[in-house]
């Protein structure tokens, strides 16, 4: 681990720096993407702060702490540093984010207000559809089944499931589900695993359970969900027939 491993705009950011303080930046900044890679975000709040306090008017460590705060599920934090990325860089690219953290908070209609602004108008696709699962997922909080549903209804959800789309496909599956419509969930979910190609979701789990295959691991051996004691069936194994459950 050198420091180098940084994508060349954060290394630009850095250039402001002296050349000893942007190395050591540079290294806490990829130990913080690592850590939160293996989930260990104590450690990685650690390194964010110290990128911070060393070097904290440079958009990318304000970012790195945002990002810990926000897997930390301290979402007044992220929101706070969001907001500084936002003023020191002029990008709006944390706006998702700054959504799901106003979310976070309880503040819903601050949620949609930000998430409606001109701002939000300009950000790249990626951006653009993690915000619309963003805003189902609130119009989903606010007990608004059928808004949460069209919130996704945007042209990107008819693209094939190799579209790089699995997270959208994955949400609107999820919202007809919880509508009753599970025949419909169903396909959606299947959409969602051939994208879904480094397994970000658990979209093969949710057709497992639609499909009545639903597995819990036990102390011994893998059994089926729901099986009494001592019935000799592997899990997965249902006759074609079976209706879902």
């Amino acid at each position: 681990m050198t420091g180098k491993e940084l994508d060349r705009s954060v290394h630009q950011q850095l250039r402001t720096l002296s050349k000893e303080n942007a190395d050591g930046v540079a290294k806490h900044l990829v130990m913080v993407a690592a850590l939160l890679e293996a989930d260990e975000l104590d450690a990685a709040l650690a390194h964010a702060e110290t990128a911070v306090r060393r070097a904290g008017r440079v958009p990318a460590a304000r970012e790195a702490l945002g990002m810990v705060a926000y897997r930390r599920g301290d979402f007044s934090r992220a929101l706070t540093e969001f907001r500084t990325v936002r003023r020191l860089s002029g990008s709006s690219h944390l706006i998702p984010l700054m959504v799901d953290c106003e979310r976070g908070l309880g503040r819903h209609s601050r949620a949609l207000e930000l998430a409606s602004g001109p701002e939000a108008t300009t950000l790249p696709e990626a951006e653009r559809l993690e915000l619309t699962i963003v805003v189902s997922g609130i119009r989903r909080d606010l007990g608004q089944l059928d808004a949460a549903l069209v919130a996704l209804q945007v042209p990107a959800l008819r693209r094939g499931p190799k579209g790089g789309v699995h997270r959208l496909h994955y949400a609107y599956a999820d919202v007809l589900e919880a509508l009753g419509r599970r025949e419909e969930a169903r396909e959606w979910f299947l959409k969602a695993v051939e994208g879904d190609v480094e397994n970000e979701t658990d979209a093969v789990e949710r057709l497992e359970e639609l499909d009545g295959i639903r597995v819990e691991l036990g102390e011994d051996e893998p059994e089926l969900a729901g099986m009494p004691p001592g019935e000799d069936e592997s899990p997965g194994s249902t006759d074609a027939g079976d209706e879902p459950r």
